[in-house]
């Protein structure tokens, strides 16, 4: 299972990975868990940002118990929300600010076959309340993703493969995919092969429905849409939130990016300078080293005219192709062939050495070219410099003595890949870091290189005018690649057309690319999306730079207080933080105003919902004026005097709380239209608020 460590937002790298049903465990050593009887996932995309609801309803067939909920969240997805229902009521997880338990019930060994189904990275979360025998609990999630983009192709995957869980069958398992995209959607399939209930598409908007009933959770879902390829440019979205929603003084707005350069043929691409280092080390014995020369010999084969290339081996025996980079001709190429074929793994693993050889080399490029290196490498420095604190400063030093911009990419390769080094040497030096299993290597690394094969923008930088957008990630650009995407988010405080230029050079001359965009003067619903799509950009910048810190550091102490601060604030999980208790209802964001209690005020008002009709959901804003620290109940009642749900809000003192209502029954049915009332009854006061549920 892929571990990336730090994300990109240049789309299309790497290919999309498993997402499936959560787990309620029980007896992890045992194999014992709730029986999952339905599922649900819901999926609304814009243009390639994604925001999915899995929804699973278990039934407890053993003994009143405790459970831990488990899903395998791939890294490149953030969550967002957590909530349960349990006895007809919905309870929020509230983000903590300690990093998750990955204790499993049961004690002992897990089993096998839930380490496989739970993957590198799962979410965890304790269910506070004692499941019952034969009683049932539903466990939604909530998290958003960029999705993976090529030429105009992006793939949606959620692999609901549960058989390593459950073989017996689902009652029902319903997904549904709604996209809507600025650029015209020339096609959409679904290519997982099941029998699709609705597939239709608007030119702009596209639905797909599948609905499984009393059948296996044996096979995944995968939807492929293509966007036109001439429809191009900078497409953004913006929206402005009420000072109440907003948890800092940054400015109100928030606003997200795509830019994407011509990728026709006619497009002229510059010319690569390009060094492949690959570990051969005894540890790559077998599997690893058979898929490390593959991928060699298909980037070999796929070099550009006019590119440069070496390639460099290495354990405590550095050796070259060539003295230094040749030019790519079907002479070179053949030999390089050759080379890579003669290729076998043995002794120690000198990664000083072989960047001593490798960057030296660049020094006879230049900026007109991109320069870039791709190292593979499945273990530790066990040979010359073996320190990270000594070696990642010395890789550095080698780069700047050539005075060229040089892009370096790493691969891990297996578990005893070292992370925090390969991070800091690609974090440091314009690249990422990728975390693969042993048999990733081929299909991650020829993915990868056909991304890079054709850049058209290098050194990329960002200007507005006038300047009223501010923090925006990352804070260090990619380069732009034919057929690939930048994905930029930030913020504003004062809502105007500004003019935005992307600018950088290309075949040794300065390029700019300019676009008019009009930032959004209220609150769009649609883009919902979007504080969490700027928090998560940020945490992953300020990752960067905490992995770069001494550890233990007062520096490194201080960013994680900042990427805390950040998590609790927005709602977006980081390393740091975990979904922990249950309480009150969120928003887009879950904030408390700060501003003092109204002198003689009752002790809490309400200020409405927005929006208002709505469909399917909306917010129920209240003014605390209290210090009360626990739960308030908001009961919804249609107009027949019926409660149809009863909603939990945990508040801790003044402020102004949301509380999120999805327009669905206690029991998780959708409502009909109509008129609805929903109650507050506090310290002795009740108080009734009316809205309009309009489909």
């Amino acid at each position: 299972m892929k571990r990336t460590l730090l994300a990109i937002v240049l789309l299309g790298f790497l290919a999309p990975y498993a997402y499936s049903n959560g787990v309620g465990i029980i007896d992890a050593q045992n194999a014992v868990y709730l029986r999952l009887d339905s599922s649900s996932v819901k999926v609304s995309v814009l243009s390639q940002i994604s925001i999915t609801t899995t929804t699973q309803y278990f039934t407890n067939t053993h003994a009143g118990t405790l459970v831990k909920y488990a899903f395998p969240l791939s890294e490149s997805a953030s969550a967002t929300q957590l909530r349960y229902m349990l006895n007809g009521n919905w309870y929020y997880a509230g983000v903590a600010g300690t990093s998750q338990d990955t204790t499993l019930p049961g004690g002992g060994t897990p089993d096998a076959n839930l380490i496989s189904y739970l993957g590198g990275t799962p979410l965890y979360y304790s269910i506070p309340d004692t499941i019952q025998q034969d009683s049932s609990i539903a466990v939604e999630l909530t998290y958003v993703e960029l999705l993976p983009y090529s030429f105009g192709n992006v793939d949606y995957s959620y692999p609901a493969d549960y058989h390593l869980i459950q073989s017996t069958s689902i009652d029902v398992q319903r997904f549904e995919f709604h996209l809507s995209s600025p650029r015209t959607i020339d096609s959409i399939k679904v290519m997982s092969g099941q029998v699709v209930d609705m597939l239709v598409t608007y030119g702009d908007s596209a639905i797909v429905r599948i609905v499984l009933h009393e059948s296996a959770a044996n096979s995944n879902y995968l939807v492929r849409y293509s966007l036109n390829a001439h429809e191009l440019g900078l497409f953004a979205f913006s929206s402005e939130l009420p000072d109440t929603l907003v948890p800092d003084s940054l400015g109100n707005g928030f606003l997200t990016f795509i830019a994407e350069p011509d990728p026709s043929a006619t497009t002229e691409t510059i010319s690569k300078v390009f060094t492949l280092i690959i570990d051969r080390s005894g540890s790559m014995t077998g599997t690893k080293i058979d898929q490390a020369k593959a991928a060699a010999t298909f980037i070999v084969n796929n070099l550009n005219e006019g590119d440069r290339f070496n390639l460099i081996d290495f354990d405590d025996v550095i050796t070259c192709f060539r003295p230094g980079h040749v030019l790519y001709t079907p002479q070179t190429r053949d030999s390089a062939l050759a080379y890579i074929a003669s290729l076998y793994a043995r002794n120690m693993t000198s990664i000083s050495g072989a960047f001593s050889a490798a960057v030296p080399q660049f020094a006879a490029a230049n900026d007109s070219t991109a320069n870039i290196i791709i190292f593979l490498t499945d273990g530790q420095p066990t040979w010359d410099i073996t320190d990270i604190n000594q070696l990642v400063p010395f890789v550095d030093s080698l780069i700047i003595r050539t005075e060229t911009n040089i892009y370096l990419f790493c691969f891990g390769i297996g578990d005893d890949a070292n992370q925090q080094l390969l991070s800091l040497l690609s974090s440091q030096n314009r690249g990422f870091a990728q975390f693969l299993g042993d048999d990733e290597l081929y299909s991650t690394i020829t993915n990868f290189y056909m991304s890079i094969r054709n850049p058209v923008l290098l050194d990329s930088h960002i200007a507005f005018d006038p300047p009223v957008i501010s923090e925006t990630f990352p804070d260090s650009l990619p380069n732009l690649y034919k057929g690939k995407q930048m994905i930029v988010a930030g913020r504003y405080s004062l809502p105007q057309t500004v003019k935005v230029t992307l600018s950088g050079t290309a075949l040794g001359h300065a390029v700019n690319y300019s676009y008019n965009i009009p930032l959004s003067d209220s609150q769009v619903v649609n883009y919902q999306f979007l504080p969490k799509v700027w928090a998560k950009q940020k945490i992953e910048a300020l990752l960067i730079r905490y992995y770069a810190a001494a550890s233990g550091s007062e520096q490194a102490i201080a960013l994680k207080n900042q990427i805390v601060a950040l998590s609790q604030a927005y709602g977006v999980i980081s390393p740091f933080t975990s979904f922990k208790g249950s309480g009150g209802g969120t928003g887009v964001v879950e904030v408390k105003s700060h501003r003092p209690p109204i002198s003689g005020a009752a002790s809490f008002e309400l200020m409405g919902n927005y929006p208002n009709p709505f469909n399917p959901s909306t917010s129920i804003r209240l003014r605390l004026n209290t210090n009360y620290t626990g739960n308030i109940d908001i009961r919804i009642y249609n107009v027949l005097g019926q409660l149809v749900r009863t909603l939990h809000l945990q508040v801790s003192g003044p402020g102004v709380y949301d509380v999120y209502w999805d327009g669905l029954s206690w029991n998780g049915k959708s409502l009909p239209s109509g008129i609805y009332l929903y109650a507050v009854d506090f310290k002795n006061t009740i108080l009734v608020g009316k809205m309009n549920l309009l489909k």
